[in-house]
């Protein structure tokens, strides 16, 4: 195996001198800020798929999309005197998680701050396989960075389904980082506009399909309304309308 190369600068101790008119000071070396924002990327768990997402390539192909785009850098901008987070809502393949992961990588690169992506379903996958008895994980290992990072995205919130386990997992997890004042970004394909009824043949009257309320519990969503503000995409299917269009075959 070859040698790693050390830095000519700093000569691999991660500082360099810097020279003023009357003294001489150090400050750390571009290499160490280069290596140290590369953990901070790794450590986020964004998925392959998503790594490359960026406000750049995210197509704002109508001007809602434009305007959903100008709120998101603009949280970026204002960081870390927001309020509250985001909680990004829409129907499937309008770009929500690529707006997110766009938030999130932004935010480590201008705060250098500890960060962490979480499919939803995938959390409470890995938090039930710590259950077993062979397992090498604990259930507190898993929670502790989703509870105490700084910045949390919560992908497709909704996605599993509604028992009493998993709403008391995110109570929990949500009740942990409201209570610690942490940044909490959350997207759903469940939109929270009431649902017009309708009416079967017998004459029983069903909602046409389930809102947020009706997967996470009314609790849950008066909480969630108190830590995020509220973004919807509208739009088509970005996968159907756009990329099935550019593959060649």
């Amino acid at each position: 195996m070859g040698s790693v190369p050390v830095c000519a600068v700093c000569k691999g101790t991660g500082w360099k001198f810097v020279e003023s008119e009357d003294r001489q000071a150090v400050t750390r070396c571009d290499c160490f800020q280069k290596d140290h924002l590369e953990r901070l990327m790794q450590t986020a768990n964004i998925p392959a798929r998503y790594e490359s997402c960026s406000f750049e390539n995210f197509h704002a192909i109508t001007p809602k999309l434009d305007l959903v785009k100008t709120l998101a850098r603009r949280f970026v901008e204002d960081y870390p005197t927001v309020e509250c987070g985001l909680l990004i809502l829409g129907p499937c393949g309008v770009g929500k998680t690529h707006l997110a992961v766009s938030i999130l990588k932004a935010l480590i690169y201008k705060q250098d701050l500890e960060a962490l992506f979480y499919d939803f379903r995938e959390l409470l996958k890995r938090i039930q396989n710590s259950y077993n008895p062979i397992s090498q994980t604990s259930e507190m290992q898993i929670l502790e960075p989703v509870l105490n990072s700084e910045v949390l995205v919560l992908d497709d919130l909704g996605s599993e389904r509604p028992t009493e386990w998993v709403r008391d997992t995110f109570a929990y997890i949500l009740n942990s980082r409201y209570n610690q004042k942490l940044t909490t970004l959350i997207t759903s394909n469940f939109d929270d506009h009431p649902k017009p009824f309708k009416t079967l043949s017998d004459g029983t009257r069903i909602s046409s399909e389930e809102s947020l309320e009706d997967r996470i519990g009314l609790r849950l969503r008066s909480r969630l309304y108190e830590m995020c503000k509220v973004i919807r995409i509208e739009g088509s299917d970005f996968r159907i309308d756009v990329k099935q269009a550019q593959y060649q075959f």
